[in-house]
């Protein structure tokens, strides 16, 4: 999508008679939607830059010149393009990205991220010249015009308030010499320079010609795309498929062929609780379906997951255009009618009703996934909804596929492939946790290590000991402590305190998308969010005062919820106003919270909790599970489920 297309000399007479922005602001409000004025101020000043860089008489004047171009199937939009002919009369993209910053920091240990000021203070993001890059890889990537016709694409960057030192520069640091390498840095003073490389590729004009190639190119993904996903995918044992994954993964394809064939839309739910092998099965869809030249993402409303997959992908490569196929659940919500092939919804629970910062924008991210695509695909549980805006369930896919006139497809994943393979542990954790009555009150299943712990400091030496085989054990813990904003990048200022054990743990430092992975993390506990959807081999688990044990029953107190919990904002205002409902709907989220963390573990669970009684209840149920061994396996202060050593 374009959002202002002209020539080169159009462009130049647009900003001599200052129409440019009014026109850019027309076209947007038409096209996308309002606008801010932060932006219609970057566009101001900006665009004065780029008049005298293009006053240049050697740039042909019939080039075509693009501004806000929307990247087809992404969110993403390029600030600048500039197209013509090479001298071999081959096509020619140049992508700048423009920057307004005047300063920035390096990040060591996170690839192409930088830290820079914005409305908020100092905020991660990614480097200028990743991006542009990443800009132009997607275009390529996508857009068969491009692939076929062999139009070259050059990006790169242009900050034009940024002044660099020369010897010792955050922004030309060596660490990002690999992006720099694929598109360039121009900054202050550099209008010349930035002209040069303009020259170097536009030769002649070519009267927009380009600029409506891209517009008006057919999307698939390239051949190189799909390639490099069969090869990440082939003998990842991450991704291997087992069972009934393989026959839900053969009807779901069965079902997006019909859609295909038929011109119908196809909505399938794929119900399973923790540990059935949703996101395996969500990933081998996504490269089939791409190596069959179809345009499908993955979607989960949580960033975790999707950073976590996508590395894993990944593996040894660079970040690359592997990126674009992981996407948020908020990015549909001005998506037109089956703009995409085929959506995977992975952790479809934990869909929200509103997209965007403020949760202003759209009408229903379940209605829009299934607007977007002809196909949909939804992976669910709705007993690990864990926060208050949590709105996807079966019911309300059904509404939405039925209105949209979508064909509606229902399956199940059953198997357990977390837990040691155990449906017994995980059916009695949800009698232990009273959520349901099951059939599993003493059964936890074969192999299982369950532990109860009472000082949290053993707890966490047992997890560091298991972390060291392959970096697959870590602490979690229910939200009951603040998260402290102003030393949350300090490792050695705890934000968990149990003065009593003088036990102390901060919460993940700034890495809740990689905290799964990232090696130094296991001297961290994670939340919810940062390990929903994932899994461990062991798990250490610590149980807050939101979930206690009194007259003979597990209850729950979201009034131990940390202030700085955002999963039951708006609870307290619910209360004054529909107390019976608010009240069913705290409990729920305070124990599918503890239900998933719980079961986050394939080898073992580790529980630590604050509520004596709590502890004292578990240990009980502990005491009768049928396969418990008797009571000289018990080790001092640790009470287990299964003869397992202690890790010293």
């Amino acid at each position: 999508m374009l959002i202002y297309e002209s020539t080169k000399q159009e462009f130049l007479q647009d900003v001599f008679n200052d129409e440019l922005t009014n026109n850019i602001i027309n076209n947007f409000n038409e096209k996308i939607g309002s606008v801010n004025e932060a932006e219609v101020r970057s566009w101001d000043n900006s665009m004065q830059f780029m008049f005298r860089v293009l006053m240049d008489p050697e740039i042909p004047k019939d080039s075509g010149v693009a501004i806000e171009f929307r990247i087809p199937y992404s969110s993403k939009r390029v600030d600048f393009l500039i197209t013509g002919k090479s001298k071999e009369s081959i096509g020619s993209i140049i992508i700048v990205e423009l920057k307004q910053w005047e300063k920035i920091e390096k990040i060591e240990g996170k690839e192409a991220i930088v830290k820079t000021p914005m409305r908020y203070g100092m905020v991660e993001t990614t480097h200028p010249s990743y991006q542009a890059w990443s800009y132009a890889s997607l275009i390529k990537d996508f857009n068969e015009t491009v692939q076929q016709e062999n139009i070259e694409l050059y990006p790169c960057a242009y900050l034009h308030n940024y002044i660099i030192h020369k010897d010792d520069d955050p922004l030309t640091d060596d660490i990002y010499n690999y992006y720099i390498n694929k598109a360039p840095i121009f900054a202050k003073g550099d209008a010349a320079k930035l002209r040069n490389f303009i020259k170097k590729y536009i030769k002649y004009g070519d009267g927009k010609k380009t600029l409506y190639k891209i517009e008006k190119g057919k999307i698939r993904p390239s051949k190189s795309l799909q390639d490099s996903l069969n090869s990440m995918l082939k003998g990842n044992q991450e991704f291997i498929m087992i069972d009934e994954q393989k026959v839900v993964y053969e009807k779901a394809l069965q079902i997006v062929n019909a859609a295909q064939r038929t011109n119908t839309k196809q909505v399938l739910v794929v119900e399973g609780g923790p540990g059935t092998g949703k996101s395996v099965l969500a990933i081998n869809l996504l490269v089939e379906l791409t190596n069959r030249g179809m345009v499908a993402q993955y979607v989960t409303k949580n960033a975790a997951p999707r950073h976590i997959y996508s590395n894993k992908l990944k593996r040894d490569f660079k970040k690359s255009h592997i990126d674009n196929l992981f996407k948020g659940s908020g990015s549909y919500f001005n998506a037109s009618k089956d703009e995409f092939d085929v959506l995977i919804v992975d952790e479809a629970h934990r869909l929200n009703e509103k997209s965007g910062l403020f949760q202003n924008l759209g009408e229903n991210q379940v209605k829009e996934l299934i607007n977007a695509a002809k196909t949909t695909i939804f992976f669910i549980d709705e007993h690990q909804k864990v926060t208050i805006k949590d709105i996807g369930s079966i019911d309300l896919i059904e509404k939405f596929a039925h209105e949209l006139k979508g064909d509606l497809h229902k399956t199940e994943l059953i198997s357990q492939f977390r837990c040691n393979g155990s449906d017994g542990y995980l059916a009695w954790i949800d009698d232990v946790l009273q959520i349901r009555k099951t059939a599993n009150m003493n059964y936890i299943g074969k192999d299982y290590d369950f532990r109860v712990y009472d000082d949290p400091n053993i707890l966490l030496n047992d997890i560091k000991e298991l972390n060291k085989v392959n970096n697959k054990s870590r602490v979690v813990a229910g939200y009951c402590w603040d998260w402290n904003k102003d030393t949350r990048m300090k490792s050695d200022v705890p934000d968990i305190v149990i003065p009593e054990h003088n036990f102390g743990i901060s919460w993940n430092l700034g890495n809740t998308e990689t905290w799964a992975i990232d090696k130094d993390s296991v001297n961290e506990a994670g939340v919810i969010h940062t390990c929903q959807g994932l899994e461990f081999d062991y798990v250490g688990v610590i149980i807050g005062d939101d979930l206690i044990y009194q007259e003979g029953r597990v209850q729950t107190d979201y009034t131990k919820r940390a202030k700085t919990d955002r999963s039951l904002f708006g609870i307290k205002k619910m209360m004054k106003e529909k107390p019976e409902k608010a009240t069913k709907l705290a409990d729920d989220i305070i124990r599918n919270t503890y239900r998933t963390l719980l079961t986050r573990g394939q080898k073992g669970c580790f529980v630590f909790c604050t509520n004596k009684p709590l502890a004292n209840y578990l240990k009980e149920r502990i005491k009768n599970i049928q396969e418990y061994r008797p009571d000289e396996f018990f080790k001092k202060d640790i009470y287990v489920a299964e003869n397992k050593p202690t890790y010293k």
